[in-house]
């Protein structure tokens, strides 16, 4: 069994979920569920960044403190993902101590190996509390930070430690030179590989006067200089590790990472930063980063610094949870940005969920209802199923990592097997078939093959729409739960003898009072 640890950015506690937290969990979520169907022995993890100013200034302005601020935004979180369906395995917040105790550790471990590549200095420049980086000039625009717009930047003058990172650099080429499928798509590997030619600066990587952050667990030279706080993400990026139970024995067991989920504007920290901190420390490094694009809404990217916002439970409300997970990842490349709208998440249910899809399920069972009592006929595999076979060797390749994490492809071709479905019932006509006894035959080559479609419809949707795939799965007569098939079955998936049951719409076109 393959082991296939995987992880998504923690998500900042300054704010309530939006689509952009959204469609990264959903896609991980998918990928995951894929690989628990390959029979691969998945570790999903997801958590909460819980340190750093932005979150002390927000738990002040509310006049509470850090901690029970970021815990209501917490149980936001939690209870989102469980609304989604999101099937991780372990949800980490960087105030737990055992992630605190962790950090520590690494930190030390690092200075251990590589003494030298921390050293304490003065520094001064324009910091973005919105991104928690110091920002260099070319992202700066008008006096404001390309990412934080709405954000005033802050001049700020201090004594912090730093981490060689220009030590790194060689390192870093050779790794997105020599290992192209450590960062992807190419998109995100052509941007790290251009910013490694204009060159790294070391970073800061403490704050003084942080008192929201884990101490810095190294002595300062200086005994009068200021207590020094971790900068968040010195603290934030090691939780892949420390949720492994990092430093204590064992956690060789899970790490390294097989896959980081992430989005594009957190790819320098994830391809540059993190893998040179893991080096330093002499670590083995994640085996893929896979940066995705944005959800944008009228062109504008959520956010809640830049007031772009959609209420994600309205969202929910509107069709499911179901329908939401196939809109968003059919719907925005997981490799590029795209849009969210209304009209077009209706058009994509109306056509797609209950006219192709929910319409071909409805007439089908209705069929072996009316026309074999309910039981599926036994027959051979015919032209359908060999058509369909090609579009999930397409799916497979755009799910399994070979060519990248390319969820809306791997959807693209699963409709195509619905599309094909539907076509096949117009073509064959079974009703025709029916008033002819002579055609018998036919008839029940046309009914199995529609619900062996129809039942690899329902495996190959588990990973994306994991509660209607079940439904039609159920409403086939198949035994068990679908999350539990294995994808090596499907070739010998045979239905016969099954009792198909007629159940609520599995699409409804009206929306929910």
């Amino acid at each position: 069994m393959a082991r296939f640890y995987l992880t998504t950015a923690i998500d900042y506690a300054n704010g309530d979920p939006h689509h952009g937290h959204a469609f990264e969990k959903i896609g991980a979520d998918a990928i995951a569920r894929y690989h628990r169907m390959r029979g691969d022995d998945v570790h999903f993890l997801i958590g909460m960044d819980e340190h750093g100013q932005k979150v002390a200034q927000a738990a002040s302005d509310r006049g509470i403190p850090p901690q029970e601020f970021v815990d209501e935004i917490a149980e936001k979180f939690v209870a989102m993902w469980r609304r989604l369906d999101i099937s991780h395995d372990q949800f980490i917040r960087t105030t737990d101590a055992a992630h605190r105790k962790g950090v520590r550790a690494l930190i030390k471990r690092i200075y251990d190996n590589n003494p030298d590549d921390f050293y304490e200095k003065s520094y001064e420049g324009w910091y973005c509390v919105g991104c928690e980086l110091f920002k260099r000039d070319n992202e700066i625009v008008a006096g404001r930070c390309v990412d934080h717009p709405t954000r005033e930047l802050e001049w700020t003058e201090e004594r912090n430690w730093f981490f060689r990172l220009t030590k790194y650099a060689d390192f870093l080429q050779r790794l997105i030179e020599e290992r192209r499928e450590f960062l992807q798509p190419e998109t995100r590997r052509n941007e790290i590989r251009s910013l490694l030619e204009q060159g790294l600066e070391d970073i800061s990587i403490s704050r003084a006067r942080l008192s929201w952050a884990i101490p810095f667990p190294l002595q300062s030279a200086d005994p009068a200089a200021a207590e020094q706080g971790t900068w968040v993400w010195f603290d934030a990026l090691p939780n892949y590790l420390t949720a492994t139970g990092y430093p204590d024995a064992g956690y060789r067991e899970r790490w390294p990472a097989q896959l980081h989920v992430v989005g594009k504007d957190i790819t320098r920290l994830h391809a540059v930063v993190w893998p040179a901190m893991l080096q330093a420390a002499e670590l083995p490094l994640p085996e893929r980063v896979w940066a995705h694009g944005f959800v944008l809404l009228g062109g504008e990217r959520f956010s809640k610094s830049s007031g772009v916002r959609l209420d994600l439970n309205e969202a929910i409300d509107r069709y499911g949870a179901d329908a939401l997970r196939y809109y968003l990842l059919r719907e925005v490349p997981f490799d590029a940005d795209g849009s969210f709208s209304w009209e077009r998440f209706e058009e994509r249910y109306n056509s797609e969920l209950a006219n192709a899809l929910g319409n071909l399920a409805s007439r089908t069972i209705a069929m072996v209802e009316k026309y074999r009592g309910g039981v599926v006929p036994d027959a051979p595999p015919g032209d359908v199923d060999v058509a369909d076979a090609a579009d999930y060797a397409a799916y497979h390749a755009a799910m399994d990592g070979s060519r990248g994490y390319l969820l809306h492809e791997a959807l693209k071709s699963v409709w195509a097997t619905v599309a094909r479905g539907n076509e096949y019932v117009d073509r064959q006509a079974p009703w025709k078939l029916a008033k002819d006894p002579a055609k018998a035959g036919e008839l029940e080559q046309v009914l199995a093959s529609l619900v062996r479609q129809l039942a690899r419809h329902a495996v190959h949707l588990a990973p994306f729409m994991p509660r209607k795939a079940q439904e039609l799965w159920s409403s086939l007569g198949a035994p068990g739960l679908v999350s539990e098939f294995r994808f090596s079955g499907v070739e010998s998936l045979r239905p016969d003898g099954w009792k198909v049951v007629r159940g609520a719409t599995l699409f409804p076109k009206e929306q929910p009072a």
